[in-house]
């Protein structure tokens, strides 16, 4: 039962059965799919096993053509093997672990197990995917080996990008059975493990959907409109921006319903059970298949002029509008930065939008304090799975302890909302909150216990020693964040690069080699670098300060190359949006340790320039340093990919497409868990260090040359001919390839790096002076979106 789960079955190819097998494989599982064969085979088709394993090829296929994808790149699905459950299902008996993810019926869940239990070996764990079927009736019949070995793992979709993976133990499940799976939940898929009871939705869905009900029903008590409630339960309750009503059009009315009727059919004796049973004009909605963006209609859906509201007395669509009050209480409020202090502004707003959110949050708080025991024991696991299954900045309790424990007991009694005994003790007991000193407050010991804590998971706040920065300036700071590794963090706007932030590159790496064994550029924030800070690149330019643009790009050149060859490893942490520069620190580090969520490209010719940061040298570099010495190889081929990458603005959407991009190298590691990245970029770090590591030497290639800046400008020509790019495209383009060639004379000689920095710098330069690029800044600058001209 401690053997590492290698080859694992699942059954079920529709969109959760198809999700988990694809990230499954992203983790380097080998997965066997299967479904049932598809029923009204024709005699000839029965005879044909492709037909036969229709259903889950069908789910493969459309787990390969998701948007978000499924996959991290389409290569992955060579990992997936495909069948059916009359022919192949004995296939499982070669398997580690079998997941269900079948109909939700029970008959059809019990027929599977029986089977399964005749053909599993001793040491597999099985599991289903059951969101509300209780664990002792799809175990009746089995044998008690069986049921030690069974559990439900409870993902959530999309599969890749929910963090959240809920295990719920039956009453013969072996201690061991979930020890393993929890093991294999967080090293290998990355997930974050929530242990919940059995019991109907276990912890997510319970306390979403009450969430989600609770803001429909109040809706309608108060005359509000559904765009009033989103704007309140978004972002400013510390929410996401689909809020209430545009999550459930992108979930999908039928889905979202049928959690609210398996609630409110199963909890007979939930005080609130009421509060799941559907309004009316809901199950009309579902009748009329008005069921969100699956059917181009729900709440809302787009009209000629613009989105539409459906009215929840009329059930017809309205332009939008909503309560200006509200709307404009509300966007203030979105703007502070920090959630606490976001949820305390609301709740503190006079209006309508601070009564309604009282109304909601005071309800879902008490509600998940009256849950506590019968749904999870650790108060920690029920934040730990609205953050992670439904992307809440604050969990229940940590949104209570930020609005002030006492305080909103208080306002909870007196406002008649029922509070269980256990926190009414807490309070009288004098605790500060549920979270206090590092500790987590146990509502049945009544006493703070030592939260269970991963050591991995560590921000660089929480690894850097010390009392103050080893270096700092307006741009960032630098922190011993222990064993020897220096850590650089950005403080910019979306740790965007500027002159500050080179200077602290350059200190960087110059305090690194003289004091410590590497360096490691890790930031905190939605994304880890942006790009360049295209205002001040604007200023510049509209004010023709020709020199300081150019100085400003020698500076960045001048830190890039001292990352590259550095003496002591450096190693880049990204996350999230790595575009343009934050790119281009990847293509200069040493290493990279990327988030398996990694956005990555050299997006600049967005905004009318080409990249700036010697992102045009490395990233062409990087796709010529694995030729082979001799090898008789034509770099237009590298160089024409390397055109493409750059000219189309080609983001790799996941840390392994990047790989396949040439973007990072295929040594590079991924971290599955966001949470873990700081710590393995350190350890990243010190293992290069460790081993002996000594920087590279620089290197020059013979390039195209004229020939190559001819060929390529004919690509961009027929492009322009053909409509796909603007004639100030094909200038940017033209800019691009004269470097990636090394200039009309790159084929005479080899080509040094400071000539391609040289060659950059000026197009760089140039590319700024050209009224179009400039309208193209100022566009992205106020609308966060490219302009095309």
């Amino acid at each position: 039962m401690t053997s590492p789960i290698r080859n694992v079955c699942v059954i079920g190819g529709g969109v959760m059965g198809s999700g988990i097998a694809a990230h499954l494989a992203n983790a380097g599982c080998r997965v066997l799919l299967l479904d049932i064969v598809p029923p009204n085979l024709s005699d000839d088709e029965k005879k044909d096993k492709k037909a036969r394993d229709r259903f889950a090829q069908g789910g493969l296929d459309k787990a390969l053509k998701s948007r978000p994808a499924a996959f991290f790149h389409a290569s992955f699905a060579n990992s997936v093997r495909i069948g059916n459950t009359e022919d192949d299902l004995e296939k499982a008996s070669d398997c580690d672990l079998v997941i269900e993810a079948i109909i939700e019926k029970l008959e059809p869940k019990q027929a599977l197990f029986t089977r399964l239990e005749k053909i599993v070996p001793a040491h597999t764990i099985v599991a289903s995917n059951t969101s509300g079927l209780r664990i002792a009736s799809m175990m009746e019949g089995r044998t008690a080996d069986f049921k030690k070995r069974f559990c439900v793992m409870h993902f959530f979709n999309p599969v890749r990008y929910m963090k959240l993976l809920e295990l719920v133990a039956g009453p013969d499940t072996a201690p061991e059975t979930i020890a393993r799976i929890k093991k294999f939940g967080e090293d290998v898929l990355g997930k974050g493990i929530v242990i919940g009871k059995d019991t109907p939705n276990f912890v997510g869905n319970r306390i979403g959907a009450h969430s989600m009900m609770v803001a429909i029903h109040q809706m309608l008590t108060d005359g509000l409109a559904p765009e009033d409630v989103d704007n309140i339960t978004g972002v400013p309750m510390g929410h996401p921006k689909s809020a209430s009503f545009r999550t459930a059009d992108l979930v999908g009315l039928d889905t979202f319903g049928h959690v609210a009727e398996n609630c409110y059919t199963s909890l007979t004796s939930d005080e609130d059970r009421d509060v799941f049973k559907l309004p009316d004009y809901v199950r009309a909605m579902i009748e009329k298949k008005l069921l969100g963006d699956k059917t181009k209609g729900g709440f809302y859906k787009k009209g000629e002029g613009g989105v539409l509201t459906l009215d929840p007395k009329t059930l017809e669509y309205r332009a939008k509008g909503g309560d200006e009050g509200i709307a404009k209480a509300t966007k203030s409020i979105s703007k502070i930065e920090d959630p606490k202090e976001r949820l305390r502004k609301l709740m503190a707003d006079p209006g309508k939008a601070g009564q309604y959110a009282w109304k909601v949050l005071s309800r879902s708080l008490a509600y998940s304090a009256r849950r506590m025991g019968e749904i999870a024991d650790d108060v920690s696991a029920v934040d730990d799975a609205m953050k992670w299954g439904y992307n809440w900045e604050l969990g229940p309790f940590e949104a209570w302890d930020a609005l002030g424990f006492a305080e909103t007991v208080d306002r909870m009694l007196a406002d008649g909302v029922k509070l269980p005994e256990s926190v009414l003790k807490m309070k009288a007991a004098g605790a500060k909150g549920f979270y206090a000193d590092g500790k987590v407050f146990d509502l049945a010991k009544r006493e703070y216990v030592a939260r269970a804590l991963d050591p991995r998971n560590k921000t660089v706040r929480e690894l850097r020693k010390g009392s103050a920065p080893v270096l700092k300036n307006d741009g960032g700071e630098a922190w011993d964040l222990g064993d020897g590794v220096l850590g650089v963090t950005f403080k910019t706007k979306a740790n965007s690069l500027d002159p500050d932030v080179f200077d602290l590159l350059l200190k960087g790496v110059g305090e690194a080699e003289k004091n410590w064994k590497a360096l490691v550029i890790a930031n905190e924030g939605e994304h880890f670098c942006v790009g360049a800070n295209l205002m001040l690149v604007l200023m510049a330019a509209q004010s023709s300060e020709w020199e300081q643009l150019r100085s400003m790009v020698k500076k960045l050149h001048v830190a890039m190359q001292r990352m590259k060859y550095s003496t002591v490893p450096v190693v880049a942490a990204p996350f999230g949006m790595a575009l343009g520069g934050g790119l281009e620190l990847c293509l200069a580090s040493t290493a990279v340790q990327a988030a398996a969520e990694t956005y990555s490209g050299l997006v600049e010719v967005g905004v009318g320039i080409i990249p700036g940061g010697a992102g045009t040298l490395n990233m062409l570099w990087r796709a010529l340093e694995g030729v082979p010495e001799g090898a008789q190889l034509n770099t237009l081929e590298i160089v024409t990919q390397t055109f493409k990458n750059i000219a189309l603005a080609k983001v790799a959407t996941s840390a392994d497409e990047a790989k396949m991009l040439g973007y990072f190298r295929k040594t590079d590691g991924v971290s599955f868990d966001r949470s873990r990245l700081v710590t393995e970029a350190k350890a990243k770090a010190i293992g290069i260090a460790d081993s002996g590591y000594h920087p590279p030497a620089p290197r020059s290639y013979v390039l195209p040359g004229e020939s190559g800046i001819a060929t390529l400008s004919m690509m961009v020509d027929t492009l322009v001919a053909g409509g796909y790019a603007s004639e100030h495209d094909a200038k940017i383009a033209r800019k691009l390839a004269e470097v990636l060639s090394g200039g009309r004379g790159g084929n005479q000689r080899a080509v040094t790096e400071d000539e391609m920095l040289e060659l950059e710098r000026e197009a760089f330069v140039s590319l700024c002076g050209e009224p179009k690029s400039q309208e193209r800044m100022q566009y992205m600058l106020m609308n966060n979106k490219p302009l095309r001209n």
